[in-house]
């Protein structure tokens, strides 16, 4: 919207003329000078008299910038040129990851369906309808109502339009049906069948909870192995290095001593064991950048599952899920579920809190639980491992009764 301001113009042949001047933006978003006269010296006498009725020009200019914007703007030019200032590389307001995912909603939903109307033609109603009907799940059309909001908000910012018709549009984001997550016996089993590279990724996910971008954004120097803690400070996506998603994952993690066995293994085995080298650097690139995530996943892990006769189809997600599960089962508290590092996707947030000493000494306990039930053997209630006995001991922790039902 303009506010504009009023200069005094001087002419050879007439009258000097005041003069309304302001900045009109376009589209595309490029700045157009304009101007408009008020009327003459003779007819308005000073400034203050000219900035008065200067003020009865601006409303019906506003009104007219912002109907002639939402009736030549189309929903395809407003993606162009969100795409171009917002998910540009060069814009660090999100992520990397998150200006993928924008531009996967972009191209896959809202331009095949939207791209042709108009901005003004866009009804809350009728997007609603539009969501309720696609065959995907909820979750995925709360996303997508989401980038539409953004877009509308995008469109308020530049004043290529004057309102968000998505705001209200209603779109529930609960699952029809729980997340799949794998049993102790599947993952004790798919830990046997594994080699050592592989095995130490599970190892480290299944008793963690860690994102899979934060796992193998992992370097040496965040390992340390006398503190028995992992350090997670950055994710990577396709090859690009950020920061964590939340604030709260970048804190130290207790990590159990049959995972730093693990690791101490496959680090004898890497040819990149310097403070600096990605734990699971990739030969091919020369230890230059990590492996692919998904790589690993789709040319081991799942072909390894099914040859061990695990029927259940997971992702690196599904170790997140099933490691929220068992702290669940074995008594974690839900405010401790919440403040570990990396923190765990509720509804309720508590990024902004300090885990107190007894705090960290559950969350320890819950680790615990957790390793106990996934990869130790287990005679009644009394665990015959001696690397977990002693994890045990230096938290104080006493197996939960809760555990039996899973051996």
């Amino acid at each position: 919207m303009q506010n504009g301001s009023v200069v005094r113009r001087n002419r050879k042949k007439h009258s000097d003329i005041w003069q309304f001047r302001w900045w009109e933006k376009t589209s595309d978003g490029k700045k157009i000078y304009r101007r408009k006269q008020i009327g003459t010296v003779d007819q308005i006498q000073d400034m203050e008299t000219a900035r008065k009725a200067a003020c009865f020009l601006v409303p019906d200019l506003n009104a007219g910038m912002a109907k002639s914007k939402s009736v030549s703007m189309t929903v395809a030019q407003l993606c162009s040129h969100f795409e171009q200032s917002e998910l540009c590389l060069a814009n660090t307001w999100r992520s990397y990851s998150t200006k993928n995912i924008y531009k996967v909603y972009l191209k896959r939903w809202i331009i095949p369906n939207w791209g042709e109307h108009l901005l003004s033609d866009i009804r809350t109603i009728e997007v609603e309808s539009w969501l309720r009907g696609l065959p995907i799940a909820r979750s995925t059309c709360a996303k997508i109502r989401n980038v539409m909001s953004v877009l509308f908000n995008h469109a308020c910012r530049y004043e290529f339009f004057d309102g968000n018709p998505i705001r209200l549009v209603r779109q529930s984001a609960k699952r029809r049906s729980p997340p799949v997550v794998l049993t102790p016996g599947e993952i004790r089993t798919l830990l046997e069948g594994l080699k050592i590279r592989e095995r130490t990724l599970v190892f480290i996910v299944a008793s963690t909870g860690t994102r899979q971008s934060e796992l193998f954004a992992l370097k040496w120097g965040d390992i340390n192995f006398s503190a028995g803690t992992m350090n997670v400070a950055r994710s990577i996506v396709h090859g690009f290095v950020g920061p964590c998603k939340t604030e709260s994952s970048q804190k130290p993690v207790p990590i159990h001593p049959r995972v730093c066995e693990a690791l101490i293994k496959w680090k004898e085995q890497s040819p990149y064991r310097q403070p600096e080298d990605w734990i699971f650097a990739s030969r091919h690139s020369h230890g230059v950048q990590p492996y692919w995530g998904q790589a690993i996943l789709h040319k081991y892990l799942r072909p390894a599952a099914r040859e061990l006769g695990i029927e259940t189809r997971f992702g690196w997600h599904t170790f997140r899920h099933t490691y929220s599960t068992l702290l669940r089962c074995v008594g974690t508290e839900f405010k401790v579920m919440q403040e570990p590092s990396p923190p765990f996707d509720h509804t309720i947030n508590p990024g902004c809190l300090h885990p107190s000493n007894h705090t960290r000494q559950a969350e320890c306990a819950g680790r615990g639980h957790v390793v106990g039930l996934l990869f130790s053997v287990k005679s009644g209630t009394i665990y015959k491992d001696a690397a977990l006995s002693r994890f045990w001991v230096q938290t104080g922790c006493k197996m939960h009764p809760v555990c039996t039902q899973f051996h």
